[in-house]
C-alpha cells in the first residue's frame, strides 16, 4: 500500500496549474453515451475516479482514443449490452460513484440502466432518492433489488416530458434528470435544480450537441426533448476544488503562489471565504495570487460574533472545501466555526489534527470551532490515514506546513480526485516521497 512522507516546512513557489474538474467530467463522460457521433474532451483530469470511468466507458464499447495528455475522443457506436447485463460491470461501477451518472445516460440510449449501489466516499449517508423520483416523473419503471443492492430504470418504452420539482438542489441528480430528458418527448421542466458550474457545463456541452435547454445556471430548468444528438468538442473548467486547495497551501506554507487558469469570475464564493479567513488574494482576469503572508487573521462578523463558514448548494461555499477551509484556521489568528451541513462524517479527520496540535472542539457530527494558534504553535507531524478525498488533502496540508515528518496512509483516496499532487507540488518546492508499505 503506498502513502506519503511529508516534510513539513518547505516554502512553495512559482505557478501551477489545476487539472479539469473532476466532478464536471465524471458528468461530461457519461453523456458521450448519447451519440453515435465523435465527441472530443479537453483538461480531462488523469486521476483515478476519472480512468476508472473511463475504462468503464471502454468495456461498454466505446472507442476511446487518447489524443494527448488531458485530450481524448470519445466514439459510442456499439454499445456492449452483453457487458452491461454482466457480474463484471456490477463490479466495475460499484467502484466509483461517479457510475451513477450513467444512469441517465443509459436510459436515453440504450431504454433501461443497471446500477449497484455505489462507492466513492464514506463521508456520511448520501441518497440517490431525488436521481430515481425525477427520473420517474417521466415515465421510468424503477425497482430496487434491496438483497442484492441493485437498482433497475426502464423507460417503458419512451419517456415524456414532466414537471419535476426537487426535494433538494442535488447536483447529481439534477445532471441524471437532464440526460435522462434530452430525448423525452415534451418539454421536462426542473424547478430546484442544480445550478453548480458543473451543471452549466453539462447543458453547454448538450446544446452544443443539438439539446434544447433554457435557463443555464439558474435552478429552473426546461429541457425540450430532441430525437438525435451530434458530436462535438468540450474543455473541463479548471477544478475549483484545486483551486482553493492551493489558496490554502500557500496560506498554511507562508508561500508565494500564482494559480493560472483559475478565473475567479468563475468560483463564486470561494475567493470571499478565503478572504473572510484572512487570506489576501490578487484576483486577475485568468488566475490567482496568493501573496507570501506571515500572519492571516479571521475576520468577525460586523457585531463582533465568531465567524461561521458553512456549506451550501451553489452559489454557496462548497461542502468539498470544507475540509480545507477548517485546516486553514488552525494556523490563522482568531476564531471560526465550521459548519459542515450536508455530510455528517466529513469532520471525524479533525482528531489527527489535534494529535499534531491543532485547537479544535468538535461540537457534534456537523460542527467543529476552530481556535487559531497564530502560528504561536506550530503543528508537529504525525501518522495518519486518510478517510476520504478532501480531508485527505487537509492532512496534506497539515503536513507541508508542519514540523518534522509525517506519514498519509490510504493515499488512493487522494488520487482519486487530485492527479499527480507529489509531483506537481514537488516541482514547487514541497518534500513529498511516495513509498510503499507492506504493514499498513
Amino acid at each position: 500500500m503506498e502513502y506519503f512522507e511529508v516534510e513539513g516546512g518547505h516554502k512553495l513557489h512559482g505557478e501551477i496549474l489545476p487539472q479539469g474538474a473532476k466532478n464536471e467530467a465524471l458528468q461530461i463522460l457519461s453523456a458521450v453515451i448519447l451519440t453515435e457521433e465523435e465527441i472530443i474532451i479537453d483538461n480531462v483530469p488523469e486521476i483515478l475516479d476519472v480512468l476508472r470511468l473511463i475504462n468503464i466507458l471502454k468495456k461498454l464499447g466505446v472507442e476511446v482514443s487518447r489524443i494527448q495528455e488531458g485530450k481524448y475522443s470519445f466514439i459510442s457506436k456499439n454499445l456492449n449490452e452483453e457487458y452491461l447485463n454482466s457480474p463484471v460491470y456490477l463490479k466495475d461501477a460499484a467502484s466509483l460513484r461517479g457510475s451513477i451518472m450513467l444512469v441517465g445516460a443509459l436510459l436515453s440510449r440504450l431504454g433501461y440502466a443497471i446500477m449497484p449501489k455505489p462507492g466513492g466516499d464514506k463521508i456520511g449517508r448520501r441518497r440517490l432518492d431525488t436521481h430515481f423520483l425525477g427520473i420517474q416523473k417521466l415515465g421510468a419503471n424503477f425497482i430496487y433489488d434491496s438483497e442484492n443492492q441493485i437498482y433497475r430504470v426502464s423507460n417503458n418504452g419512451s419517456l415524456t416530458g414532466n414537471y419535476i420539482l426537487l426535494d433538494e438542489a442535488s447536483v447529481t441528480g439534477t445532471a441524471n434528470i437532464i440526460l435522462s430528458s434530452v430525448f423525452a418527448k415534451g418539454t421536462t421542466t426542473i424547478f430546484n435544480a442544480a445550478c453548480e458550474p458543473y451543471v452549466q457545463q453539462l447543458c453547454k456541452m448538450l446544446v452544443t450537441m443539438g439539446a434544447k435547454i433554457e435557463g443555464i445556471g439558474s435552478n429552473l430548468l426546461h429541457i425540450t426533448g430532441v430525437n438525435r444528438l451530434n458530436g462535438t468538442f468540450h474543455k473541463i473548467q479548471s477544478d475549483m476544488i484545486e483551486i482553493g486547495s492551493f489558496i490554502a497551501m500557500a496560506a498554511m506554507t507562508q508561500s508565494p503562489l500564482i494559480i493560472k487558469n483559475a478565473y475567479p469570475d468563475q468560483l463564486g464564493i470561494i475567493p470571499y471565504i478565503f478572504q473572510k479567513l484572512g487570506i489576501k488574494l490578487q484576483l486577475e482576469t485568468d488566475k490567482i495570487i496568493v501573496p507570501e503572508q506571515d500572519i492571516y487573521e479571521i475576520e468577525t462578523f460586523i457585531d463582533g460574533s465568531i465567524l461561521t463558514v458553512s456549506d451550501h448548494t451553489w452559489p454557496g461555499f462548497t461542502p468539498d472545501l470544507i475540509s480545507v477551509a477548517l485546516v486553514l484556521a488552525t494556523q490563522a489568528k482568531g476564531t471560526v466555526l465550521i459548519h459542515q451541513k450536508m455530510f455528517e462524517s466529513r469532520l471525524f479527520f479533525v482528531d489527527k489534527l489535534i494529535d499534531m496540535g491543532a485547537q479544535i472542539i468538535l461540537c457534534d457530527p456537523h460542527r467543529a470551532t476552530v481556535i487559531g494558534l497564530a502560528r504561536n504553535h506550530p503543528l508537529k507531524g504525525i501518522s495518519m490515514t486518510s478517510p476520504d478525498i478532501r480531508a485527505g488533502v487537509a492532512m496534506l496540508i497539515a503536513a507541508m506546513s508542519a514540523q518534522g515528518k509525517s506519514k498519509i496512509f490510504n493515499i488512493e483516496q487522494i488520487d482519486r480526485g487530485y492527479m499527480k499532487i507529489d509531483e506537481r507540488l514537488n516541482a514547487l518546492g514541497a518534500k513529498i516521497e511516495r513509498k510503499t508499505s507492506s504493514n499498513n
